[in-house]
């Protein structure tokens, strides 16, 4: 999963991302600092792998992993390559989800390009500029396919009637996420790389003060979720300072820095749960001697499909899956315990795994 942080500039992208990733991005009180983006690979988070590496002496944890992507800043105009316009946009086509921060704090010793801190002028700002994109995209397959639809066939017609009800969507200044599409539409949207059309996560960045004393008071995180309920997409209030402290810190000194503020988890830990969540992912889990590992899967995956995450060959010779979920097997202390209450189950082709199923599969090619 590739996740694509963007922003204007000098709103704490990068140092969100240094937070995020360690790996120690550049990050400076000017616009474009960033200029190529900065990748960082991340570990997902989940307390289920060392409990069953230590049931099982496993020899290899392998959680599943996040790649974050610091996008340079833009600005009013990327679309018509103002800043570094399109080079930019062409780091978020790559993406699978964007994660838009928005600066939601007064500082004055913090330069905004705009001059002034404003959060939803900001957020029109970038989503104008991808809804600028967009409609060029669109306006180029409406032509290709008018010209298609002469010959007759049908599927001209569909694409033609699709791209004009997103034109006429993104000309009224909406996402193309607003929408809902048929299969036929989102076949044919495979094909179309748009840029409004990916998941958001609004990551309102706060003051240190806001964070700990609650944001219940701050209108522009207020203005942010009405935004995100809008366009379907999802809200993290979030301390970008707060999380660069944080990411210093030792494991037993980060336990004992969030029981201090009150804090169940990390941000990082809240918004790799928002991006599962918002691109409808899960993990299944394998261990034995040699390795405990997690798999990620989109939610409605089947067996043999999940199989193929592990090596084509499974798929490809698939048989069955010998499936127990995490829970019942921590439950009863061991596998062979489980199998005993019948916990242990055989699963076919059309098993749809779900989340801390931990999976053995036989296959033969």
């Amino acid at each position: 999963m590739k996740l694509g942080i963007v922003g204007l500039p000098n709103v704490g992208k990068s140092t969100l991302f240094n937070a995020i990733t360690k790996a120690g991005a550049q990050s400076a009180n000017y616009p474009f600092c960033t200029i190529e983006p900065n990748v960082g690979i991340v570990d997902v988070p989940d307390e289920r792998l060392n409990v069953l590496a230590n049931m099982y002496n496993s020899a290899k944890v392998t959680p599943a992993a996040i790649e974050f992507v610091d996008i340079a800043g833009l600005v009013k105009g990327a679309s018509r390559g103002e800043g570094l316009g399109n080079k930019f946009l062409s780091h978020i086509r790559e993406v699978d989800a964007i994660i838009h921060v928005v600066r939601c704090f007064e500082d004055t010793n913090i330069i905004h390009v705009e001059g002034s801190v404003d959060a939803l002028r900001d957020v029109e700002t970038i989503n104008f500029e991808l809804i600028f994109a967009d409609i060029e995209i669109v306006e180029k397959r409406l032509e290709k396919a008018k010209k298609m639809s002469k010959s007759g066939e049908k599927k001209y017609l569909s694409e033609i009637a699709l791209m004009e009800r997103i034109k006429e969507t993104l000309e009224a200044g909406n996402a193309t996420r607003t929408l809902e599409f048929t299969d036929e539409e989102k076949d044919i949207l495979k094909e179309v790389s748009l840029l409004t059309r990916k998941p958001v996560i609004y990551a309102a960045n706060v003051s240190e003060d806001d964070f700990v004393n609650g944001i219940e008071n701050n209108q522009m995180v207020q203005q942010l979720s009405q935004i995100a309920s809008k366009e379907n997409a999802q809200i993290l209030p979030i301390s970008a300072r707060i999380e660069e402290e944080i990411s210093t810190l030792e494991p037993d000194e980060k336990e004992l820095f969030l029981a201090e503020m009150n804090l169940n988890e990390s941000g990082l830990d809240r918004l790799i749960k928002k991006s599962y969540e918002l691109l409808g992912l899960i993990s299944y889990l394998t261990s034995g001697a040699d390795e405990t590992r997690a798999w990620t899967i989109t939610n409605g995956t089947k067996a043999p499909q999940a199989a193929g995450k592990i090596h084509t060959d499974f798929e490809r010779g698939f048989i069955r899956a010998e499936v127990v979920s995490y829970d019942d097997l921590i439950s009863n202390g061991s596998m062979a315990a489980a199998k005993e209450k019948g916990l242990v189950r055989s699963e076919g082709k059309e098993y749809v795994v779900k989340d801390g199923d931990i999976i053995l599969f036989r296959f033969n090619v």
